[in-house]
């Protein structure tokens, strides 16, 4: 399956032949993009829902004294905010780390989708409950983890989303187009305390990280540094849908 959004969409429900080429139809006609673009600005009006098909963007908000605060990473196949068009303006930025494909999907047409096919609504009802999880494990990311976990917890995230979008190469290394500073401006770390952190994973053979790609060595021990646990991502096993009418079928 070489569409990401099919394909992570597939991870919470069973598509039919409509819906898929729904979906196709909605992911049609992507732009090319250089990296560092800003796709929407905080307080900016949204139009349309941005689809990632290739490359990575990610959220963040200013500070008056310029500093930054990255709030998510989105990889193929994500959404930027399904509901967006419903604020009256951004209440946060999205900017992409490198040159990516976007399709730039009309409001109207999102919710004609949805309102067409209940199965694709159930889905980007899924997905989002999974971008709230992955919220909050950021959010415990910040406010609670050590540097040593916080990069730790990030990485092996990471790994799994991309895993799930068919971009690990098979001896476990990723496309990681982000510098130091964006690492910092996600843990809520300085980009010395980064530094620091990278060579401490390195040196005990965890990691290499260089010419934007990562390879996580030995993905037990990171996990286990990091307290991860892959649950929230909700990428593996059957879909979603399918594992709730089993558990439901089983209550009644």
């Amino acid at each position: 399956m070489s569409n990401p959004f099919i394909k992570k969409l597939s991870r919470f429900v069973v598509l039919g032949d409509e819906e898929v080429g729904a979906l196709e139809h909605l992911s049609r006609n992507p732009r090319d993009f250089k990296g560092g673009h800003d796709l929407i600005l905080e307080g900016a009006k949204p139009e349309y829902v941005f689809l990632l098909m290739e490359g990575w963007a990610y959220r963040y908000k200013h500070l008056k004294d310029g500093s930054r605060q990255i709030l998510a990473y989105l990889l193929p196949g994500d959404l930027c905010d399904i509901h967006v068009f419903l604020l009256d303006e951004m209440d946060n930025s999205i900017g992409l780390l490198c040159d990516s494909k976007v399709v730039m999907i009309p409001a109207g047409e999102v919710l004609s989708v949805m309102d067409q096919f209940p199965k694709i609504e159930r889905a980007l009802w899924w997905a989002t409950l999974v971008d709230e999880g992955t919220l909050r494990e950021w959010l415990l990311n910040v406010g609670q983890r050590n540097a040593y976990q916080k990069l730790s917890h990030l990485f092996c995230e990471l790994a799994v989303r991309m895993k799930a979008a068919g971009l690990v190469d098979d001896d476990g290394s990723f496309s990681l187009p982000v510098t130091q500073i964006e690492l910092a401006d996600t843990t809520g770390l300085t980009s010395v305390h980064v530094n620091r952190t990278l060579k401490r994973l390195r040196d005990e053979k965890m990691i290499t990280i260089g010419s934007r790609r990562l390879h996580i060595l030995d993905p037990e021990r990171l996990a286990e540094v990091a307290g991860f646990s892959q649950e929230y991502l909700h990428v593996e096993g059957e879909p979603v849908e399918m594992k709730l009418r089993t558990r439901l079928g089983k209550v009644g």
